[in-house]
C-alpha cells in the first residue's frame, strides 16, 4: 500500500495529491471544519490584522493612516514606560514560567504515585486555586495595608513593625507578592495534562528499563517518563509561557492599574493602556506584535530544549 501511494504521489503534483486525499477523507475534514473556521476567524485573522494595523495610525473612528515603522520607532526609542514594562515582564516570566512548570511537573509526578481515590482528592486540592475566584480576595486580605490585614496584624503583635505596611502600594513589595500569587495559582491546565500524561505511560516500559540498566527513580524519570510524555510537556510549556507573559490580571486585581511607580507594569498593561483606554489601536497593535514575537521565540527555545529530553 505504501509503495502504491508513493507511485501515485510521484505521478501527481503535491497539490493534486493533497486534494485527492482530502476528497477521500472528506468526513474527517468535515468534522474538524467547525473548529478550524472558528480558530481562523478568532485567532489567525486577528493576528494577521494586528500585524497590518501595527504599521498604521488608527483610532477606531477614522480610517487607518499608513505610517510604516513609526510605531515601532516610537515604541523602542521614545517610550520609556515600555522599557519598564519589558523589564518587569521578563523578570516575571523568567521566574514564574520555569518555576511553575517544574512545580506542576513534580507535583503531578508525586500525585501519580498515590492510590486512585486519594489522588483524585489531592489533585482537586492543588488545582482549586487556579480556578477559584476568591484567590485575590484571600491574598488581598492577608496583605491588606491596615491593621486588619493578617500579616500586618501578626507583625504588629510580634513587635517587628510599629506602623502598618501598605504592601500593594509599596514598590518594594508589589512585584515579589505578585510573583508569589502567580505561582500559587499556576497549577492549572498544564498540571492536569501532566497527570494525564503520567497515567498514559505503559508500565511495562519501566520493567524493560530495569532490564536495560535503569537503576533509580530519577533515571526512570529522565529516560522513560519524560520522553513518553513529550506532547504533554510541550503543551504545558506553551501554557506556562502564555500565562507568564500575560500575567497582567494578577497585578490589576491586587495593585490596581497602573501599579505604584509602575513597579509591576507589564507589556500586557501597556497594551491595555493604549488599546483599551487611549484607543490608539495602531500603537497597541505594535505592542501586541512585539509580545507575540517574544512568545513565539520563547516557545521555539523551549521546544528545542524539550527535544533533548531523554537523549
Amino acid at each position: 500500500m505504501s509503495k502504491k501511494k508513493a507511485v501515485i504521489r510521484s505521478d501527481m503534483t503535491r497539490a493534486q495529491w493533497t486534494w485527492k486525499e482530502m476528497k477521500k477523507n472528506w468526513v474527517a475534514y468535515l468534522m474538524v471544519a467547525p473548529y478550524m473556521i472558528i480558530f481562523t476567524m478568532f485567532t489567525v485573522v486577528p493576528v494577521i490584522l494586528s500585524m497590518v494595523i501595527s504599521f498604521t495610525d488608527f483610532n477606531l473612528l477614522e480610517p487607518p493612516n499608513f505610517v510604516f515603522i513609526s510605531n515601532y520607532t516610537r515604541l523602542f526609542l521614545d517610550d520609556d514606560i515600555f522599557v519598564i514594562a519589558v523589564k518587569n515582564t521578563l523578570i516575571f516570566a523568567a521566574i514564574v514560567g520555569p518555576v511553575s512548570y517544574l512545580m506542576a511537573l513534580l507535583v503531578a509526578w508525586f500525585i501519580n504515585e498515590l492510590p486512585p481515590k486519594i489522588r483524585a482528592v489531592v489533585t482537586l486540592v492543588f488545582y482549586a486555586p487556579s480556578i477559584s475566584g476568591q484567590v485575590y480576595l484571600i491574598w488581598g486580605t492577608l496583605f491588606s495595608g491596615d491593621a486588619y490585614g493578617w500579616v500586618n496584624g501578626a507583625l504588629l503583635n510580634l513587635g517587628l513593625i510599629t506602623k502598618e505596611i501598605a504592601f500593594f502600594e509599596d514598590a518594594d513589595y508589589v512585584m515579589p507578592l505578585c510573583i508569589v500569587v502567580a505561582l500559587w495559582t499556576s497549577l492549572g491546565t498544564s498540571f492536569l495534562s501532566f497527570i494525564a500524561g503520567l497515567q498514559g505511560i505503559d508500565r511495562s516500559m519501566y520493567e524493560a528499563g530495569a532490564v536495560d540498566g535503569v537503576r533509580n527513580r530519577w533515571q526512570e524519570l529522565w529516560y522513560i517518563t519524560l520522553p513518553s510524555m513529550k506532547p504533554q510537556l510541550m503543551f504545558g510549556a506553551v501554557m506556562a509561557i502564555t500565562s507568564s507573559f500575560g500575567f497582567g490580571g494578577v497585578v490589576t486585581a491586587l495593585c490596581g492599574f497602573p501599579s505604584v511607580d509602575y513597579a509591576a507594569h507589564t507589556i500586557m498593561h501597556h497594551l491595555d493602556d493604549y488599546g483599551g483606554i487611549r484607543f490608539e489601536v495602531g500603537y497597541s497593535s505594535t505592542i501586541a506584535v512585539v509580545l507575540f514575537t517574544i512568545m513565539i521565540g520563547s516557545n521555539a527555545l523551549v521546544k528545542k530544549m524539550l527535544s533533548k529530553v531523554g537523549q
